[in-house]
C-alpha cells in the first residue's frame, strides 16, 4: 500500500523503514491513486514543467496587459532592467516568478501549483535552479514530486486555498514546496529537505489575502516574486545545516491555527487590507464599472 501523506515524521520515518527516497514515495502514491505506471506519471510531470516553462517564456514575449489595468507587462521590465540588485540571476528568479503569474492573470495557461494565484512560484525557482545547477529534466522532475508530496501533508493539516488560509496557505506553500524541491534537487538530506518547508512557512506566516478588486493581480503578482526569494533563501539556510527549531509539523499546525483564526476579510473576499484602502475600492468601482460596460445587452 502506498504511503498516505499526513505527516512529515511519518513521511521521514517510512522512508527510512523502507529504504526508499521522498521523490520514490510520491510516485508511488500518484501510481497507486491514480492506477498509472511511473512512466505514466513522469509523462505527465514533463507536460506540466513544459507548461510552467512555456508561461515564463509567454509571459516575456507577449503582451501582458489585464483588462483592470494593474497588471502591464512587469515581468519584461523587471528581466530587462539594467541594475541587479543582487545578482543577474535573482533578477532572473523574480522576473520568471512575475512572468509566469503575469500570464494566470492575463488568462493564459499555467500550472495550479498548488493553485492559479501561486502559479507563478515553482516555475520561476525550478527554471532558474535548472539553469544555475545544470539539472536534468528527470531531476527537475523528482523535485515536483517531493513538493507534491509537501503540498499533500500541508492540505491534509491546514489548506493551500486563499479562500480558506489566507495567502499564507497559497503563496506560502508554494514557497515551502518550492524550497523543499531545491533542498532536494541539491542532494540535501530528508531532515534539511523538511527544515526549508518549516523555514519557509515561519517567514509567510500569517499573510493575507486580499487581492485588489477581487482579481488574482494585485498583490498577488508581486507576492508570487518575493515568495519564490523567501523560497531560495530559505533553502540556502537548511542547505548549511541550520534547523528550523519549530518542526514542519509543527508549522504547518501553526499555519492550520492561524488560518482558522484569521477573519473572514482576509480570506480573498476583497473586503480587507489592500482591497480595502482608498485606492483598491477606486480601482474595485472601476473596474465593476467596466464590467457592466460589456456586458451583452438583453434586449440587442
Amino acid at each position: 500500500m502506498a504511503y498516505l501523506f499526513e505527516t512529515f515524521t511519518g513521511w521521514k520515518a517510512y522512508c527510512e523503514q523502507h529504504n526508499v527516497s521522498l521523490a520514490d514515495t510520491v510516485l508511488a502514491y500518484e501510481e497507486a491513486q491514480k492506477g498509472t505506471t511511473a512512466k505514466e506519471v513522469y509523462t505527465g510531470l514533463a507536460r506540466a514543467y513544459h507548461v510552467m516553462k512555456e508561461a515564463v517564456e509567454t509571459g516575456f514575449t507577449e503582451e501582458m496587459t489585464s483588462n483592470s489595468g494593474m497588471i502591464n507587462n512587469g515581468a519584461k521590465k523587471v528581466f530587462n532592467h539594467g541594475t541587479a540588485v543582487l545578482s543577474k540571476e535573482f533578477q532572473n528568479l523574480v522576473a520568471r516568478a512575475l512572468s509566469a503569474k503575469e500570464v494566470n492573470s492575463c488568462m493564459g495557461r499555467v500550472v495550479a501549483a498548488p493553485t492559479a494565484g501561486a502559479s507563478g512560484i515553482l516555475p520561476g525557482v525550478l527554471y532558474t535552479l535548472q539553469e544555475l545547477h545544470q539539472l536534468t529534466d528527470a531531476q527537475v522532475y523528482d523535485g515536483m514530486l517531493v513538493a507534491a508530496g509537501i503540498a499533500l501533508i500541508i492540505e491534509h493539516t491546514s489548506s493551500l486555498a486563499g479562500a480558506v488560509g489566507g495567502c499564507q496557505a497559497e503563496t506560502g506553500s508554494a514557497a515551502a514546496m518550492a524550497a523543499g524541491a531545491i533542498v532536494y534537487c541539491l542532494d540535501g538530506s530528508t531532515d534539511q529537505v523538511f527544515n526549508a518547508v518549516g523555514i519557509t512557512i515561519q517567514c509567510m506566516l500569517g499573510l493575507v489575502c486580499d487581492p485588489v478588486a477581487g482579481l488574482v493581480e494585485v498583490p498577488c503578482v508581486v507576492r508570487n516574486a518575493s515568495a519564490a526569494a523567501i523560497a531560495n533563501s530559505s533553502a540556502q539556510i537548511a542547505l548549511a545545516g541550520l534547523d528550523a527549531v519549530i518542526p514542519a509539523d509543527e508549522c504547518v499546525d501553526a499555519m492550520a491555527e492561524v488560518a482558522e483564526s484569521m477573519e473572514t476579510r482576509y480570506k480573498e473576499t476583497a473586503l480587507g487590507g489592500l482591497a480595502a484602502t482608498k485606492t483598491g475600492q477606486r480601482i474595485s468601482k472601476r473596474v465593476l464599472i467596466q464590467d457592466i460596460e460589456i456586458l451583452p445587452n438583453p434586449d440587442e
